[in-house]
């Protein structure tokens, strides 16, 4: 019944994008209109943009989108047509750019595959086009532009940067022998490290994933993966020497990557990995009413898709997933799939596939600035505190904020506005980590860098819908939602997510990931065996869990704030343990008609016994 009732939401959803307006659909809430007007349509193939492998390819795409784009009148829709066939890229000098990326590493300049800069009413559909990345790159970069789509096309790299190996004997804490997947480039170090390689980069894995082999689930109760590669050799019976040629291909034994549980058994896939995360697969900034149409990411060595201060974005179709039920890798990209930070207006998510991710399927939020020093009574300097989101824009004249305690999470009372915004520690907002922010009126006496204060901008947050998604076999979550709009999660089916499946945070400590979570629906999804392995919040299926440093001292709750704020209602629950809800500062929690199946598919092992373990919840119903 519940798969029907996707099908059918999905259905709908599709119908009214293609009207442009949500009506009369029971969703409760608008989906970015489409623009209906008359396009004009170009075949690149006429400007010589064809299906093949050239290293000056992306060079000559971008100054063909130039020339298109300034030989246009006023007003014009434009869309360009790929020609079927697979597009190689190259790291190309002469499309470098420096791009402050909220949540990966701040190091610049960074290659870009296809550079969408100032763009206005463009669509690039690749008529179901390959286009395959070398080295390090950012495949597709949207910037500063608005109402354009990207639909029909797949991203990927020819040799991706986590390196798949198949466990062949697992000796405990004597080591274990390990053979390469076919296309992992690598060589035996002087230093006997195992080290992977590639056009420009190199790399020594030393953490991973573990998949089993026939259900590509990840590993029971195996989490991070951490060894050591020091002392790898290879084995001489893998390559026709004396020995009994037990194996076949080429083997390593690796002396000092030690299991003692022996969790790992033969045939365990391991994704090797480090925690680089340069770029992600597609990046959005400073743009509006942005959507990908049927888009895929099979690799990509940050997330699957990067939107910051971006106002109305749209997923349709847009999976971050293997290449099909044959492919031979069993991970796709280094972190999450998608990833909102800073936006607003409206995200919707439809009908995506999310699967072999390193982390959650998406993640919304803002970003707390710290408060490091008071100029006067109404003027402070705040700090992006995390060293993978800072350089980019946090704000702008005339915007909402408030005032937020670190310690106890509790918001200041009262709302205030930014007069002005300047970059405090830079020249320019690129690279900058302070601002110092005017406000329209005084700033609470209280407020300065003798405390723990964060400054949390309430206008550049957004409203969320994703529903008719499938999120399997990743590490870490399904989803995380932190936006205090309207937010409506239905119609999935988490399988297998290996940590908590949706995630409702706030951390102004850590992560510094705004903030508190005021109208949430959680409906009609279907949770199979979620926390199979630990890691961080994942303390049920469902998690509410801001980190909240003095929880004893706290007053205000940080989720929710009226009754039935955060609705959990119709949902299925196949579970193999015990906790199905954990929640922590609530006020309005609603948890009603949901089925809960106990199965033995795995042995019980969290240290969270309870169905239901609540700290901190007011207004609570459970039905």
């Amino acid at each position: 019944m519940i798969e029907n009732s996707r099908k059918s939401i999905v259905a709908l959803l599709m119908f009214f994008l293609s009207l442009g307006n949500m009506v009369g659909n029971g969703i409760g809430m608008a989906v970015n209109p489409v623009s209906v007007q008359q396009s004009k349509t170009i075949t690149l193939a006429d400007y010589g943009i064809k299906p093949g492998n050239s290293k000056s390819f992306g060079y000559k795409l971008l100054k063909t989108i130039e020339k298109i784009n300034a030989g246009r009148s006023a007003g014009d829709s434009i869309v360009l047509e790929l020609t079927p066939g697979t597009y190689h890229f190259y790291p190309s000098k002469k499309i470098q750019r420096e791009y402050y990326i909220s949540n990966h590493d701040q190091d610049n300049p960074k290659f870009v595959g296809i550079p969408l800069e100032n763009l206005k009413n463009m669509t690039i559909d690749g008529n179901g086009s390959k286009l395959v990345f070398h080295g390090v790159m950012l495949p597709l970069s949207i910037i500063n532009s608005q109402n354009c789509t990207i639909r029909n096309l797949s991203i990927d790299f020819e040799n991706p940067h986590i390196f798949q190996v198949e466990v062949v004997e697992n000796n405990g804490s004597d080591g274990l022998a390990f053979r390469p997947a076919e296309w992992v480039e690598y060589r035996i170090t002087k230093d006997s490290v195992f080290e992977a390689y590639g056009e420009g980069w190199t790399a020594r894995p030393g953490s991973g994933i573990a998949f089993e082999k026939d259900t590509r689930h990840i590993v029971y109760n195996t989490s991070d993966l951490f060894y050591s590669t020091k002392g790898v050799y290879r084995l001489k019976e893998a390559n026709g020497g004396d020995g009994d040629n037990r194996y076949v291909g080429d083997v390593l034994y690796a002396p000092n990557w030690k299991d003692e549980k022996k969790a790992l058994v033969p045939g365990t896939v391991v994704a090797m990995r480090t925690w680089d995360r340069p770029t992600p697969g597609v990046f959005v900034s400073n743009s509006k009413d942005i959507s990908f149409n049927n888009v895929k990411v099979h690799y990509s060595r940050g997330m699957g898709l990067l939107a910051q201060v971006t106002e109305n974005i749209t997923l349709v179709g847009f999976s971050v997933c293997l290449k099909g039920d044959d492919d031979k890798r069993y991970f796709t990209t280094q972190a999450d799939a998608t990833h909102f930070s800073g936006c607003k207006g409206r995200i919707v998510s439809v009908n995506g596939l999310y699967e072999g991710m390193m982390d959650d399927a998406i993640n919304v939020h803002g970003t707390y600035l710290k408060v490091v020093k008071r100029v006067d009574d109404y003027t402070l300097v705040g700090r992006y505190m995390h060293d993978q989101s800072w350089g980019f824009d946090w704000g702008f004249d005339g915007d909402e904020v408030q005032f937020i305690a670190s310690r106890t999470m509790e918001t200041l009372d009262g709302i205030n506005r930014i007069k002005s915004i300047a970059p405090y520690d830079n020249d320019v907002v690129s690279g900058a980590r302070e601002f110092k922010i005017i406000f329209e009126n005084p700033v609470d006496e209280s407020v300065s860098e003798n405390g723990d204060f964060g400054i949390e901008n309430l206008t550049w947050t957004p409203e969320v819908y994703f529903a008719g998604n499938t999120i399997r076999n990743n590490r870490a979550r399904g989803t995380l939602f932190s936006t205090p709009k309207k937010t409506v999660v239905e119609n999935n089916v988490f399988d297998h997510t290996s940590g908590t499946a949706i995630l409702l945070c706030g951390d102004c400590n850590g992560w510094f990931e705004t903030g508190a979570c005021r109208d949430v629906v959680i409906r009609n999804n279907k949770f199979i065996n979620s926390l199979t392995s630990m890691f961080q919040f994942t303390n049920a299926v469902i998690s509410i869990y801001p980190e909240i440093p003095d929880l004893k001292s706290q007053i205000k709750y940080f989720h929710g704030g009226r009754k039935g704020a955060i609705q959990i209602v119709d949902n299925e629950f196949e579970i193999f343990d015990a906790p199905v809800l954990y929640a922590k500062s609530v006020d309005g929690l609603v948890f009603r008609n949901n089925i809960i199946r106990t199965n033995y598919e795995y042995k019980p092992f969290h240290w969270n016994k309870n169905r239901f373990l609540l700290e901190k919840v007011n207004n609570i119903e459970i039905e």
